[in-house]
């Protein structure tokens, strides 16, 4: 399987060139509707009969197989305990959401294909997105058995949309090419969530790969593109914590919490201690990253549900960059006074703008919830003052280093 793109498709009017993208299954997906409902043209709701799960110990000789035909990779983790993955197939299955037999699932870095059975089990249709083709044998061997209810991709999810021009190869993909070719539609923002991506973020560059989504998902670029992903990701403790912060512990409370939290319904479905993980390392240390401020034991899996109203008549996927950039510049320094940054940001305005969202005069910025941010925003946006904006680009352009240095 290859794919090869002269440029990345979300520049409008350039031509894409592919080659030899194959699904041999057949699975077609339609998302169709306003009111979101999925539909699979092929393939059963469930198995025919329940696949086999390995026990622990197989798998790790199969991933210990896969480790050593491979040259050294960045460090990676791998669900094995067959008990644990049915603990997030039924986390995945509750809180009153849809049946795993009528979701579609993008699962993330399968590896050995532990979760991936078990929500094949469960009835979910999932897309399996892999990185590693050491891996994908296996996973191919899996859909075998199978009469279109699993799809095999060499892709890595984590790296889709790669933002520099030129060729790339299987497992750098654009998202258009493989939800076009999946035959996956895009749904209003405000239909049901067409799909549940899950998976475990990896370690290395966690905080820059959220930034990602997290920019993605204000843009509605890459999955997001195609309506309410859902996201559930195993993150670090640590990262989970800052991600759930509240106004007032300057320590933790940072852009992305206020970011995340205005974007998305944020539930933890479940915490594990790494020791529950298998890694594709040679000596089978757990390299737990360290943490000073913050508990840092388990891996959390993480549910990210885009909100509905997010998007306004104010806050818009055209200036929502600008708000982002105005969140960092105002939380670089958690105990400046707001009124002090928003002299800065909108001179002359800071009187006018406190006095009409009734807050108070010497909060600091770091004790300003979400909510009143988003609130801020859109008084702004709506006023004289948002032209008049004085917003430094540094903080963009550094985000956009990182990302494109997620390689």
């Amino acid at each position: 399987m290859a794919v090869v793109a002269l440029v990345p498709p979300v520049m409008p009017g350039r031509h894409l060139t592919l080659a030899a993208l194959s699904f041999s299954s057949g699975l077609r997906f339609s998302v169709r509707g306003l009111l979101g409902q999925s539909e699979w043209r092929h393939g059963p709701a469930k198995p025919p009969f329940p696949l086999v799960i390995p026990k622990v110990a197989e798998t790790a000789q199969i991933v210990k197989k896969k480790v050593d035909l491979t040259s050294p990779a960045p460090l990676r983790r791998f669900i094995a305990c067959p008990e644990l993955a049915r603990t997030i197939v039924s986390r995945l299955g509750s809180g009153g959401g849809p049946d795993l037999r009528k979701t579609l699932v993008l699962e993330c870095e399968p590896g050995p294909g532990i979760l991936t059975q078990t929500l094949l089990n469960a009835g979910a249709h999932v897309i399996a997105l892999e990185s590693s083709d050491s891996f994908v044998p296996n996973l191919e061997c899996i859909k075998k058995k199978l009469d279109g209810q699993l799809e095999v991709v060499h892709c890595d999810f984590f790296h889709l949309d790669p933002m520099f021009l030129g060729l790339i190869k299987p497992p750098l993909m654009y998202s258009e090419v493989l939800f076009e070719n999946l035959g996956i539609l895009a749904v209003p923002w405000t239909a049901d969530v067409p799909l549940k991506v899950v998976g475990i973020v990896p370690q290395k560059k966690e905080r820059n790969l959220l930034w990602k989504l997290i920019y993605a998902l204000y843009e509605r670029n890459s999955v997001f593109k195609y309506g309410r992903a859902e996201l559930n990701l195993f993150v670090s403790e640590k990262q989970y914590k800052t991600l759930i912060a509240k106004p007032g512990d300057s320590r933790i409370y940072q852009p992305l919490s206020v970011l995340s939290q205005i974007a998305c319904d944020i539930q933890l479905l479940h915490m594990e201690p790494w020791s529950s993980f298998l890694t594709n390392s040679k000596n089978d240390k757990l390299y737990v990253p360290k943490s000073v401020l913050l508990p840092n034991d388990h891996l959390c899996l993480v549910q990210l549900t885009p909100r509905k109203n997010l998007f306004t008549d104010n806050l818009t996927i055209s200036n929502s960059t600008i708000f982002i950039a105005m969140v960092k510049q105002c939380l670089v320094r958690t105990r400046t006074k707001l009124k002090d940054k928003l002299n800065l940001l909108c001179p002359e305005s800071e009187k006018q703008l406190l006095s009409q969202l009734e807050i108070p005069k010497d909060i600091t910025t770091g004790s300003l919830y979400p909510e009143q941010y988003k609130a801020l925003f859109e008084t702004i946006a709506q006023s004289n003052y948002f032209d008049q904006m004085q917003l430094y680009e540094d903080d963009y352009l550094e985000d956009l280093r990182d990302i494109k240095r997620l390689k």
